[in-house]
């Protein structure tokens, strides 16, 4: 039994700030690529992994061009909830969504928590169930969102999870879950998305964790530039499971679809508020002297541009604060 796995396509009429194409005909462009090799590979089912939609209430003549699309495909496409996909990231909310309405017309099929849909084909069954996206996700018990059950007698079990599955930790703040943390899972198949940078295949025993990244790039962060747009082409028998993934060959380099200019503006104020930073150390005495004032008559003499100098200004405060409240607990 084969199936073709893509996610986040963030499906939208507009083109991102950072997009210096003409975003929405290039997204239809992988779309139709990804669908044709479907076809050709007669795959028996096409997985989405969520946000296939950039915000729920789209506009229908946007809905209604790649819906077009979708229609295109031979074999029927099972996706879940994402976070762009629902009101206030509510999976509640799906049947008010254009997700919701491509799902009414059997265009796309959203699978629900608990009700997961069995394929049966060349002698073996397959389970698909999925989690949406929901605020405790990748906060509460693991096994909630990211351990299957086998409700249907299946002889394999597929799990799409629209959640931040990552390789290494985040930083604090932002819910994750470890993909080291997963290889207990379930089920034998485990595909994620919601993380665009994606982590590739991973494959331990038979088991498979895979999140491809993105099929849309929709920022200009340096990962984004050199990363190409995959999908994921699987096999399941009995005996065992392959995953391989795969280029989408009309997808451009980053360098040629992202505008640099603001991150590259970024760079530059960050390597000159560093070097202001240096300066005010080799001149300042914290212990005697007001640092503002420091700060202040050093961009003034220096030239340093007003956004650097409040940045300075911003980052010392925190920097006192810190020391002050460690004066007053040793008091």
């Amino acid at each position: 039994m084969k199936f073709l796995y893509f996610t986040d396509t963030h499906i939208r009429g507009s083109a991102p700030k950072n997009r210096l194409d003409a975003f929405t005909e290039t997204l239809k462009e992988k779309i139709e690529e990804v669908i044709e090799e479907a076809n050709n590979k007669d795959v028996d089912f096409i997985l989405h992994g969520g946000d296939v939609f950039d915000r729920p209430d789209l506009s229908p003549n946007t809905v209604g061009q790649f819906a077009k699309q979708f229609r295109k495909a031979k074999a029927p496409i099972y996706t879940v909830a994402g976070n762009h996909d629902t009101y206030g990231h509510n999976p509640k909310t799906i049947d008010r969504t254009m997700l919701g309405l491509l799902d009414a017309f059997g265009l796309i099929h959203v699978i629900e928590p608990d009700e997961p849909v069995l394929v049966e084909g060349d002698n073996v069954k397959v389970q698909i169930s999925a989690q949406p996206y929901h605020y405790d996700l990748d906060q509460r018990d693991i096994r909630l969102d990211y351990y299957p059950e086998n409700q249907t007698g299946a002889d394999k079990l597929i799990h799409l999870v629209h959640g931040m599955l990552v390789e290494k930790k985040l930083p604090e703040g932002i819910p994750y879950t470890l993909v080291d943390q997963m290889w207990n899972t379930t089920a034998d198949v485990l595909l994620t998305g919601h993380f665009h940078g994606g982590f590739g295949l991973k494959e331990q025993e038979g088991k498979w964790i895979a999140n491809p990244g993105a099929i849309a790039r929709v920022n200009n962060h340096w990962s984004e530039l050199i990363r190409m747009p995959k999908y994921i082409i699987g096999e399941i028998t009995k005996e065992g499971t392959t995953l391989t993934e795969h280029q989408i060959r009309c997808a451009k380099k980053g360098e040629d679809v992202l505008d640099r200019t603001f991150l590259e503006k970024a760079s530059q104020n960050e390597e000159k508020l560093h070097e202001f930073v240096q300066q005010v150390r080799e001149h300042a005495d914290f212990q005697t002297l007001n640092i503002g004032d420091i700060i202040n008559e050093i961009a003034s003499n220096r030239q340093v541009d007003e956004p650097v100098r409040g940045e300075a200004l911003r980052r010392i405060t925190i920097v006192q604060e810190r020391w002050e409240g460690g004066d007053n607990e040793t008091d």
